[in-house]
């Protein structure tokens, strides 16, 4: 039987992928297919499902990739053919973003369709700029107008005189083309020339610029520095209240844009802590895990794990595969008798405990060398060890250990392999516009980033999360500007922080 299908009018706010709505995040998850504009964040093509399928169809100013009668007929198609669609629309899809008329053909067509609301850069941008666009000290009136009007032309719709009479704040989506002629009308209908205003542009991402002035003199002042659309204008005196308590701009990592190379499935955390920052991260996943060549010998390895004296795991990924694999086998968590454990890293620790087991060795070095330096504190000769590892891990741990005098296994749980998918676009966009820092966790990012073949990006530096990882990039032709002095993800964070704040 055919399942019918339904539409979703999904905004996706204004540029902050964190300002989402659930139930949007939801909808763009279970997409058949996702219709979206040129407003909207990669991030967010990237909760897509496999096999989804993405169709741009962004306007911005005169270049419009697809009419709106071109729009209004490809969701109905779509919809009609029984898929679950996605209409992602920047901002909220009922604030001048034509979303009635959207929705108006679905109902006309008779198929089924959602809207479901997003935070509108009507709201969101002044938020970022640290302006409330009410305030019971100034006013308790907010008026909002589009700018894409002309309000030179015979016929506006917009009552530029009551506007400019209206009590309270005054906001206006795109209107960047027009800005003098938007300020002039409203100094012509009776405004004063004197009332603060401020644009904001690219509101609530890290290439977030606000620009203050007054309505006699902000079109001078935005032609000045080339003050580009997408823009949003707030109008009155809460623009004074920026002063105090603008926030989003004073973050340490305001500006910057990042690129993470880590896996898909692991890159969440480290771009999460370079968001809270304040940076604009760009996730270009340069590898993923896949299960290792020898899988049998994976399986046994972890069937007889109980047998072994010590268990080594020298990365997340080692621990998770290996236990993941270890309770396919046993139900019990004491059927892995009583071995010791020994870990590298802080992550790698905190990922041993999720099972519920204890670490018992852990160096102050997060590198194999360290690991083998804390072993030579035990007396390890002729026990039993077990070294979870990637399959391409370097022999460190293994010489080591056994010139140590330990009997040593080796598990590898997995094995890293070049990413081939970018769903995002992120790889394009980093070789048009570009980045300020790029962050590698370990060799093999390193090796598959420059395996991509796109060009070191001008005035870019590499974040390396360790000595291992730095000499590697040295081997391209990159002195790494920043390495982790405690070398997890936190410790990268840091350096980075201290790299930005001139440390």
């Amino acid at each position: 039987m055919k399942s019918e299908g339904i539409c979703y009018l999904v905004g996706a706010g204004p540029g902050d992928p964190g300002l989402v709505t659930l139930k949007a995040r939801e909808c763009v998850a279970e997409a058949d297919v996702v219709i979206y504009d040129a407003l909207s964040s990669p991030v967010i093509l990237g909760w897509m499902k496999k096999g989804a399928e993405k169709v741009y169809v962004g306007k911005r100013a005169k270049n419009h990739a697809m009419s709106q009668e071109e729009i209004n007929a490809l969701i109905v198609e779509r919809t009609r053919a029984g898929q679950q669609v996605v209409r992602l629309k920047g901002g909220d899809p009922m604030i001048f973003g034509r979303g009635g008329e959207e929705a108006a053909e679905l109902a006309a067509a008779g198929v089924a369709f959602e809207i479901v609301p997003g935070i509108s850069s009507a709201i969101g941008g002044p938020a970022y700029a640290g302006i409330p666009v009410t305030h019971r000290d100034h006013c308790s009136q907010l008026t909002l107008f589009t700018g894409h009007e002309d309000p030179d032309k015979g016929e506006s719709s917009i009552d530029y005189p009551k506007i400019a009479q209206a009590p309270g704040t005054k906001v206006f989506l795109m209107g960047m083309a027009r800005l003098r002629a938007i300020c002039g009308s409203l100094i012509d209908g009776g405004a004063d020339p004197s009332t603060p205003i401020a644009l904001v542009r690219w509101a609530t991402t890290p290439r977030q610029q606000t620009l203050e002035g007054t309505l006699a003199d902000i079109a001078d002042r935005a032609e000045a520095i080339d003050f580009q659309s997408p823009a949003v204008a707030v109008i009155g005196d809460v623009v004074k209240e920026r002063a105090k308590i603008r926030w989003f701009e004073k973050k340490p990592l305001f500006g910057k844009r990042i690129v993470v190379t880590r896996t898909r499935e692991q890159a969440g955390g480290l771009s999460k802590s370079l968001t809270r920052l304040g940076a604009g991260v760009m996730e270009l996943p340069t590898i993923r895990i896949e299960h290792p060549d020898d899988r049998q010998g994976f399986a046994e390895s972890v069937a007889h794990a109980h047998e072994y004296d010590w268990l080594v795991f020298t990365s997340p990924n080692g621990v998770e595969r290996f236990f993941d694999a270890f309770f396919k086998v046993y139900e019990d968590a004491r059927s892995l008798g009583n071995p010791r454990i020994a870990v590298i890293g802080e992550t790698t620790a905190a990922k041993v405990r999720e099972y519920r087991f204890g670490v018992d060795l852990l160096p102050e070095r997060f590198v194999a060398e360290g690991l083998v330096e804390a072993f030579k504190k035990e007396s390890i000769e002729n026990l039993t060890v077990l070294w979870v590892r990637a399959q391409e891990a370097r022999d460190v741990v293994y010489d080591g250990l056994a010139a140590l005098g330990a009997i040593v296994d080796e598990c590898a749980v997995y094995k890293t392999v070049p990413e081939t998918e970018d769903p995002t676009g992120a790889l394009a966009l980093l070789a048009d516009e570009g980045a300020d820092l790029i962050t590698f966790t370990s060799a093999s990012t390193v090796e598959n980033f420059f395996k991509l073949g796109c060009p070191w990006p001008a005035g870019c530096v590499a974040a390396s999360i360790g000595p291992v990882t730095s000499d590697a990039l040295r081997q391209h032709g990159v002195e790494p500007a920043v390495e982790a002095k405690k070398h997890d993800i936190p410790g990268l964070v840091d350096a980075i922080r201290r790299w930005a704040a001139g440390g």
